[in-house]
């Protein structure tokens, strides 16, 4: 029975990684369904969002809701900053200038982190006090009630907005062709800056989570996490909502079992061979689609 129990929690533990890790891997999907570009200074929204929530909450005493609504706020606007002055410029540009500067940003926020709040990490206690339960001697954190039910509403509510607004119309439109978008009368600058307010958004959210689980800030706190939701978002099928859950769920229920039973060590060696084996497989995915090549 314990052998059951154990298992049990080591899902649910995976669950509660792998729902960051979707909130996370979102935000890859979107930019790159509408802007056809890899943001991997995403991660570094994740650091951003923990800090902004300790200086609201530890250093100007702020109270826990409005620290949470100003730290999405401030990654938003982050998000928004880092579009307008790094990325529009070269958005016909080659895709390796793009690369290269989205890491270039990467850097740069991670080295502003380090000179602002030095390398020495910061214990935060977590902000969200939810007690634990116990059912049938398999206990869940109170972090990890939180964890599942901002994960569903938030993927609930994007989904709904990019399906059923007009702004999610738009997004689709700019994502299947910029050019024909723009002649219908929508304004592809404005829905690209909307995509990464709200992938910066989910990803301040997702910082909030992790760092109310973790409990510990530094400068490269969103590096790993950055890296493993990306790995999510192109094993679930880089530019699909729906594949973007399901694979930051599945890379965490994956690593979760892995560290449990296999080795803490080679955990993330396992997750990255899984990513491998799927795209051997299917290479547009988990839930992608495979585009015809024009000629």
């Amino acid at each position: 029975m314990s052998l059951i129990n154990n298992l049990v929690e080591q899902l649910i533990n995976g669950l509660r990684t792998g729902s960051i890790y979707a909130l996370i891997a979102l935000g890859y999907t979107m930019v790159y369904g509408i802007a056809k570009m890899i943001n991997f200074a995403h991660g570094d929204i994740i650091m951003v969002g923990a800090y902004a929530l300790y200086v609201f909450a530890a250093l100007l005493g702020l109270p826990v809701p409005v620290c949470i609504l100003l730290t999405v706020v401030v990654c938003a606007v982050l998000g928004i900053t880092v579009e307008r002055i790094a990325y529009k410029p070269l958005r016909n540009a080659p895709s390796l200038a793009v690369l290269i500067t989205a890491i270039g940003v990467s850097y740069f926020l991670q080295n502003v982190a380090l000179i602002i709040f030095k390398a020495t990490p910061i214990p935060f206690g977590s902000v969200i006090k939810v007690p634990s339960i116990k059912i049938g001697g398999i206990h869940i954190s109170g972090i990890t009630i939180v964890t599942f039910i901002v994960t569903v509403i938030a993927m609930s509510i994007l989904t709904w907005f990019i399906n059923k607004t007009k702004a999610g119309s738009a997004m689709r439109a700019v994502s299947e062709d910029k050019g024909a978008a723009a002649l219908m009368g929508i304004n592809v600058n404005k829905t690209i800056s909307m995509t990464f307010a709200i992938g910066s958004a989910l990803a301040a959210v997702a910082g909030i989570l992790f760092i109310c689980q973790y409990e510990s800030l530094s400068p490269t706190l969103g590096a790993l996490p950055g890296i493993k939701a990306f790995v999510a978002a192109v094993l679930g099928g880089i530019g699909s909502i729906p594949g973007a859950m399901l694979g930051g769920i599945v890379l965490g229920i994956i690593e979760s079992l892995s560290k449990a039973y296999i080795s803490t060590q080679l955990a993330d060696a396992i997750v990255f061979g899984v990513l491998v084996i799927v795209l051997l497989v299917k290479p547009s995915g988990l839930l992608g689609k495979m585009k015809a090549e024009k000629v």
